[in-house]
């Protein structure tokens, strides 16, 4: 039996915040033709729910994650408060550092793994695991995000 996206996106969060830590944990997928980005899973549904989709952002920030296929690593507020207008919810939640971390299907990044955390928690060796951790469960991801609804 396939496990559900849920299953899948709530293993790699478990996986995450055990190794490194992961005060706030959520994937989005991408539908590229569409131009759209969905939240598929949150560790936070009251604050950052799980629905809906928004348009796909045109920045420096997917420039570089879903263009390149890079992680953005910010370990301050005002790094990443630049990109996300919702800083201050994530500052609420006790979050002033973020890692996005591409999924790619081989072609083209599909999909983003985020993790947040206190300030300055993304050192060099963190960042390297967890872009570890999303390169392991790379397959069961891509299975889920193709099961992700994105109407």
């Amino acid at each position: 039996m396939t496990a559900s996206p849920d299953d899948t996106f709530a293993a790699l969060h478990r996986a995450a915040d055990a190794a490194c830590g992961a005060r706030l944990f959520t994937v989005t997928v991408l539908d590229r033709k569409a131009g759209l980005a969905r939240r598929a899973y949150t560790s936070h549904p009251d604050e950052y729910p799980a629905t809906g989709t928004k348009p796909m952002r045109n920045d420096a920030w997917s420039d570089q994650v879903i263009g390149r296929g890079t992680s953005f690593v910010a370990n301050t507020t005002p790094e990443f408060a630049i990109y996300f207008p919702d800083h201050a919810l994530i500052n609420q939640l006790g979050c002033h550092s973020a890692l996005n971390m591409p999924v790619s299907d081989g072609t083209q990044v599909v999909g983003t793994v985020n993790v947040l955390d206190i300030e300055g928690h993304f050192t060099p060796e963190r960042v390297a695991t967890l872009e570890s951790l999303v390169a392991t469960h790379r397959t069961a991801l891509l299975a889920a995000f193709a099961q992700v609804p994105m109407g």
